[in-house]
């Protein structure tokens, strides 16, 4: 059930009226009931892996919860006679204990991910190898079930075992509201990523429905939905016609295709967001925010400050810090101030923890060389940000006042876009190959003429369509523009009279149901990220 197709408005009206007619204390069991028919709704041999991984990673939980639960008593009855090395030794066989229960989850979680998600990657990979050494073996391809939000749950369940693991929160005691943690419907599909601290407890207590929370969370909904149906779907045309044929282009065409594919991915990917955070704000709950106007980034890592926001941070949090903060990386920060001195040894080991992380980012988005690249482009270029911005600051400028100028603001938002946009030529190629054939077309020629003839209305898109395309992106660009300045739109939208609230609606939902891009009995694509 997509988040536009009819059949899943039908079950959503459904679930809010039993959600908000039955008594309270039900609402979390019927969100799980809802949660699930949506997910089985998508294959029900897959909701059996969701099912393993939530009933594995409940368990570790509880045994890790039971490891804590004997070394605060051993620590009890023991106050007066253990010594301040033995308190030490139980506290570090406490740890280590834990530790092993972490990890046996972890890999065999990891492990179905992996296996499912990047086993005929490797075949394929493996499979080039052994040909170029003329090596007469090879890997089977396999044909697997590629459960819907896989990589989505998995990291959501990893995050509470490690924060179970770390003692920041304690294990949940009833597996059927873990259940509804780890399937909760509108975030299931493609985020964002939800804490076991923000979330558990907004799902497990009781909701009265609320107007205002409603209003704001249908206002997001459509909001979500114009940015899919009108622009992305839009936007997806031009680019799909070029990267299909990009052999027929060369130049300005191929770079503004895949500048139009950073709008559609942001409109696809965040219009997901927002109607899923719509769905749960009726619903009394606060999702976090996944995406801040990203292309108002003036880095590179500000970009990813602001861009899938809950990956970021969960890389953040569970893979960088934990790498750069390790025994190893500590050694090696040690060692590598010795060899290139105080200030650029001190960073070797943050370079090299951040080219993991972001080798995990690229391979998270799929099994594919070219997301290799494309997260190691990124580390790298987050990297060159932090080694260069102050002597770059320092050579276009002469005074702070300048820095903070709206021209430098601008210059360097700009620039930060075209890095992205570059970056974008990798996620969306086909493969790595030809990502760089096309990088080769768009700077062997500059055509802006392009720009003046009729060449984008050949592109898929009549030149209707393609004006209407550009007034959406204004709207888009206004919006971000007022957001980013703090306007709170929602809400100064409901401080209007009715008259003019409710044109703003209508404008809004027959904007989506005229100009939006639907196929086939009005079914408009699936967003991008389902597949992820």
């Amino acid at each position: 059930m997509s988040f536009t197709s009819l059949p899943f408005f039908i079950f959503l009206l459904v679930s809010f009226a039993i959600y908000f007619l039955i008594p309270k204390k039900f609402q979390w069991i019927v969100t799980l009931v809802a949660s699930y028919v949506f997910y089985i709704a998508s294959g029900p041999l897959t909701s059996l892996l969701l099912i393993f991984t939530t009933v594995t990673t409940f368990y570790t939980g509880i045994l890790m919860g039971k490891a804590n639960d004997r070394y605060t008593r051993t620590l009890a009855e023991g106050v007066d006679t253990l010594t301040k090395e033995q308190k030490k030794q139980l506290k570090a066989e406490n740890k280590k204990n834990k530790y092993k229960i972490l990890a046996v989850a972890l890999v065999i979680n990891f492990g179905i991910l992996a296996f499912l998600k990047y086993f005929n990657f490797f075949a394929i990979s493996t499979n080039s190898l052994l040909s170029f050494l003329s090596i007469k073996a090879a890997l089977p391809e396999l044909n697997l079930l590629r459960p819907l939000g896989i990589s989505f749950y998995t990291f959501q369940s990893a995050g509470y075992v490690i924060d179970v693991y770390r003692g920041k929160i304690t294990p949940d005691k009833n597996i059927a509201k873990f259940a509804l943690f780890v399937s909760y419907f509108p975030q299931i599909v493609q985020g964002p990523i939800g804490r076991y601290d923000e979330l558990a407890g907004q799902l497990y207590e009781p909701h009265k429905f609320d107007t205002t929370q409603a209003k704001y969370g249908l206002q997001l909904m459509l909001w979500g939905l114009f940015k899919k149906l009108v622009i992305a779907d839009r936007a997806a045309i031009i680019v799909n016609t070029v990267f299909d044929n990009y052999l027929e282009y060369e130049g300005l065409t191929i770079f503004i295709a895949v500048f139009l594919y950073c709008v559609q991915i942001y409109c696809d990917f965040s219009g997901g967001i927002d109607i899923a955070r719509g769905i749960a704000q009726v619903m009394g709950i606060n999702l976090r925010e996944n995406f801040r106007r990203p292309f108002f980034a003036t880095s590179i890592s500000d970009f990813w400050r602001r861009w899938h926001i809950s990956l970021s941070e969960w890389m953040r949090d569970y893979v960088f810090y934990p790498l750069s903060l390790s025994r190893s990386f500590v050694r090696l920060g040690k060692w590598s101030r010795k060899i290139f001195g105080n200030h650029l040894g001190k960073l070797v080991p943050t370079f090299l923890a951040m080219l993991i992380t972001f080798l995990a980012v690229g391979i998270w988005h799929g099994a594919n060389w070219k997301y290799v690249v494309y997260g190691l482009y990124n580390g790298t270029l987050i990297f060159a940000g932090i080694l260069f911005d102050p002597f770059l600051s320092r050579i276009f400028t002469q005074d702070n006042a300048k820095i903070t100028s709206f021209s430098w603001r601008l210059m360097k938002i700009l620039g930060t876009t075209f890095l992205i946009v570059i970056g974008r030529y990798f996620s969306r190629a086909p493969d790595l190959m030809t990502a760089l054939r096309m990088l080769k077309r768009t700077f062997r020629i500059f055509n802006p003429w392009v720009l003046t003839g009729e060449q984008f209305t050949r592109l898929g898109l009549n030149e209707k369509n393609l004006e209407l395309l550009i007034v959406a992106m204004l709207v888009l660009l206004v919006v971000g523009i007022l957001q980013e300045k703090g306007y709170k739109l929602r809400e100064k939208i409901s401080e209007q009279n009715i008259v003019f609230r409710w044109a703003i609606y209508f404008t809004a939902i027959f904007s989506i149901l005229i100009f939006g891009i639907y196929g086939i009995e009005y079914v408009s694509s699936d967003f991008i990220y389902m597949g992820f």
